[in-house]
């Protein structure tokens, strides 16, 4: 950290929120071991009884909010990581979230895209949907990246939002000793064959991506490798200031941003080429699942 940051009352705040979430993940951790099953909505043919923000979305754009949305978590994690996150895109209005649940320990990041894009198809032939939406958080942004990259996962993904994904890798990855048999791991230090792999050309790439950052991830680190720059991809970054690693998918400014973003399903040409770090007022608060 640099000299002095801990002084800052809104870094001391984030921290404290950090543990706070934590904290509160590990005691949902058991529950999402268990795979969930895609559950249909009901058709609906009135807006009676629906919140002022269903209303809005369904209203706005049907599609947008009939679009499936696959939640994909990070190493060693589960589902449950997204506890708060799926809630709240419910109460937005989106009707169709799931979670995927990928192996404990997955062997590598191409191996573990495969296994993501069989889910996808999955998703696809159930919902009768073309294109669905990917939020994935850490490692799970990397896998979900590989798979729209190099395995034609374009097609198939419309958004692809990833939080503190170690895009530009991780330093945390060269603390492996190197007699630890772990290609996984490896594949996540900065000049891995994975990361140069996918900083290699992407031609009419159709995904469009945003980036979430916290500054104080003590994950990903620098930081920075959380954001995704590529002259291919349409992409937006956005850094949040006295956010850590695993407030990112809590995180109400994050939450806003994604359901604002995947509540428009036209705008793409306004994501190619910018690079925007977005300061909220004032740092969220925690609350209540």
């Amino acid at each position: 950290m640099r000299r002095g940051l801990l002084d800052a009352p809104g870094t001391v705040r984030g921290i404290a929120v950090e543990a706070t979430w934590l904290a509160t993940h590990v005691a949902f951790y058991p529950v999402g071991v268990v795979s969930e099953k895609l559950r249909e909505p009901a058709d609906r043919y009135t807006l009676e009884g629906l919140s002022p923000l269903r209303r809005g979305l369904l209203v706005g754009d049907i599609e947008a909010a009939g679009t499936p949305i696959l939640l994909v978590h990070g190493l060693i994690d589960n589902r449950s990581i997204f506890t708060r996150l799926r809630r709240s895109l419910h109460r937005r209005g989106f009707g169709r979230v799931a979670t995927v649940n990928l192996p404990l320990f997955t062997s590598d990041v191409p191996s573990a895209a495969r296994r993501l894009a069989a889910v996808v198809e999955t998703m696809c032939e159930q919902t009768g949907y073309v294109r669905l939406h990917i939020v994935a958080h850490s490692l799970g942004g990397l896998v979900a990246r590989y798979y729209v990259q190099k395995l034609g996962g374009d097609a198939r993904v419309h958004t692809l939002v990833t939080l503190g994904t170690p895009h530009e890798g991780t330093h945390l990855a060269r603390l492996l000793p190197p007699m630890v048999p772990y290609t996984l791991l490896r594949q996540l230090r900065p000049d891995s064959d994975v990361i140069r792999e996918l900083a290699g050309p992407a031609p009419g790439c159709r995904t469009r991506f945003v980036a979430f950052s916290g500054e104080l991830d003590m994950v990903v680190r620098p930081t920075e490798s959380a954001l995704l720059h590529h002259p291919d991809l349409s992409v937006r970054n956005v850094c949040l200031p006295d956010v850590g690693h695993h407030s990112l998918p809590f995180n109400i400014e994050v939450v806003h941003q994604i359901a604002t973003t995947l509540a428009h399903l036209d705008d793409t040409v306004e994501y190619i080429g910018i690079h925007k770090e977005r300061q909220p007022e004032s740092p969220a608060q925690p609350e209540a699942l």
